[in-house]
């Protein structure tokens, strides 16, 4: 069998889709951060809050003891009637055992796909996420779950004391790197990726968005936005324990719809969070592609109607598809190693080939420059690196000064010029500054911008740890802490190791990095306020 080709968005696509969403009292309860800031101990608390939290479907391990399938419909803020049409077998069946993770732009080298996955290695990601399928399904039929009537663009804001966000979410056409539509800045492990695929494949879902800025300018999007929180009812509001409040409305107005892709249609989305699961949707898009045989040859749609039906697979015929004038063609997938096929699709009762919703992911898209984003340091960890060690190996090319503990070495970092690292452990902290110039000129990759061996995470990855400490920089060696610092103290400690501290990156810098089509490595951006998981969920079979 052939390659498929993959349909090509000609600009920025955002289009509406049949919210899934919980039927509870609070629907607080049921939520949870992204699945990457979740530890097994948060696992234990958001289950104790509900116990059918969404987090037994973006991390399942062992069923719940008090899990429960009974219908809450009655709880629903909005009301919603239940579907005649909406048995187990909208859910779609097991997908094939050979799903796989194909080379993707942008992954580390050499890391170990197993090593990154959120749940301990020993479970396999077959059972663990034919639970979190068969627990998708038994919430769908019993009506855990709804879906709403209409396909619609959610608006969604976040608001709390100095926080206030406000964005769309919905299904963000997939594009490649390439096509400067959809801008990636960080660079991605295959662990993650593999164990997000294995998810999403069997669940046949996107559980969680991800998170996309944009140069908005205050258009038409966002004062339509800004008009819908202000002046419409919310579907949904939630006061989660991080002090916030999370409130959700539906476009579904058909000409609201068209002029919201009209204003995104030339704009350019920045991934702020979520690279490892863009690159999933992208590697799942060609999986389905390959697996289901559609063969799509005409551009997606920029301007989607608001009440569109899920695609049905396209069997291929043998005559290759001429090429339309005014319309892009469809790019071959960077991973093919087949050559392209000779087949054109089969017609569709209207004569076009049909895209399929493996060609679309969810996300939260917001205008920067309405709500700027908050960017947070990502710390790292490094297990069995004592801190007399590491102490020792940074002075033959840092000046290190020690401090008594954590506190005076964070205030010291946050007045020290970068490039500066503060090391901590269980015998206090050391601030690392003015690097041996020669030594980091060295060290620091000939291929890449000044800018982009300027920031801190690409001289810790391209000259701390594989020079001055002698290892590489993947998911094995190095542990990621997310913004907190005490957390990454304790951490190292427990594991007889050293904790590295970093200063947040700046995001003109990061914005920049992305434009000249380079990346910071992986883990260097924590953009928040981050969307909560759990408000509104998408299934292929119901998009």
């Amino acid at each position: 069998m052939g390659t498929p080709e993959l349909p090509v968005p000609d600009g920025l696509v955002l289009r509406p889709f049949r919210g899934v969403r919980f039927a509870v009292e609070d629907p607080a309860k049921v939520t949870s951060p992204p699945y990457d800031l979740i530890s097994d101990t948060d696992v234990d608390a958001l289950l104790d809050l509900h116990p059918n939290n969404v987090v037994r479907l973006i991390l399942p391990r062992s069923p719940h003891p008090e899990a429960s399938t009974k219908s809450p419909r009655a709880e629903r803020q909005t009301p919603a009637t239940p579907s005649d049409t909406h048995p187990l077998t909208q859910v779609p069946p097991e997908p094939p055992a050979s799903a796989s993770t194909p080379a993707q732009e942008g992954i580390v080298p050499g890391a170990h796909p197993a090593a990154a996955t959120p749940e301990p290695a020993e479970v396999p990601f077959a059972s663990r996420y034919a639970e979190a399928r068969s627990t998708l399904r038994a919430w769908l039929d019993a009506g855990v779950l709804v879906p709403d009537d209409v396909p619609a663009l959610y608006v969604y804001e976040q608001s709390g004391p100095s926080v206030l966000q406000r964005g769309l979410i919905g299904d963000v056409g997939l594009a490649d790197p390439g096509q400067r539509i959809i801008l990636p800045h960080e660079d991605v492990m295959p662990g993650p990726i593999a164990d997000r695929l294995a998810l999403m494949s069997t669940t046949q879902a996107n559980l969680e968005p991800i998170f996309l800025l944009y140069d908005g300018d205050h258009g038409t999007t966002t004062a339509l936005v800004d008009e819908v929180a202000a002046k419409r009812r919310p579907l949904v509001s939630a006061h989660t324990e991080d002090g916030l409040t999370h409130r959700l409305w539906a476009i579904t107005d058909e000409e609201e719809i068209a002029a919201i892709n009209a204003d995104l249609h030339a704009r350019q989305a920045l991934i702020a969070d979520g690279h490892h699961r863009y690159a999933t949707y992208r590697v799942l898009q060609r999986q389905e592609h390959v697996t289901r045989e559609i063969l799509p040859t005409t551009k997606t749609r920029s301007h989607p109607p608001a009440t569109s039906t899920p695609p049905s697979p396209i069997p291929p015929t043998s005559e290759p598809s001429p090429p339309q004038p005014g319309v892009p063609q469809t790019a071959q997938s960077p991973h093919a190693t087949e050559p392209k096929p000779t087949s054109p699709p089969h017609p569709t009762a209207s004569n076009e080939p049909t895209v399929g919703p493996w060609d679309f992911g969810l996300a939260l898209l917001v205008d920067s420059t309405a709500y700027p984003p908050d960017l947070k340091a990502i710390h790292r960890v490094i297990p069995g690196l004592r801190l007399a060690e590491a102490t020792a190996k940074a002075k033959g090319s840092w000046q290190v000064r020690d401090y008594d503990n954590l506190a005076e070495g964070l205030t010291a970092l946050e007045n020290a010029p970068e490039p500066a690292f503060l090391l901590a452990g269980e015998d206090g902290s050391h601030l690392m500054t003015n690097p041996d110039p020669v030594q980091l000129a060295q060290a620091m990759p000939a291929d890449h911008s000044d800018r982009w061996n300027s920031l801190n995470t690409s001289i810790l990855a391209a000259f701390v740890l594989p020079k001055v400490w002698g290892m590489r920089d993947d998911d094995q060696t190095v542990r990621i802490v997310h913004h907190d610092t005490e957390a990454a103290l304790q951490l190292a400690i427990r594991t007889g190791g050293t904790a590295v501290i970093l200063k947040p990156l700046a995001v003109d810098n990061v914005l920049a990095v992305a434009a000249s089509g380079e990346r910071v490595p992986r883990k260097s951006t924590s953009f928040g306020p981050k969307p909560r998981t759990g408000l509104v969920l998408r299934t292929f079979a119901i998009d």
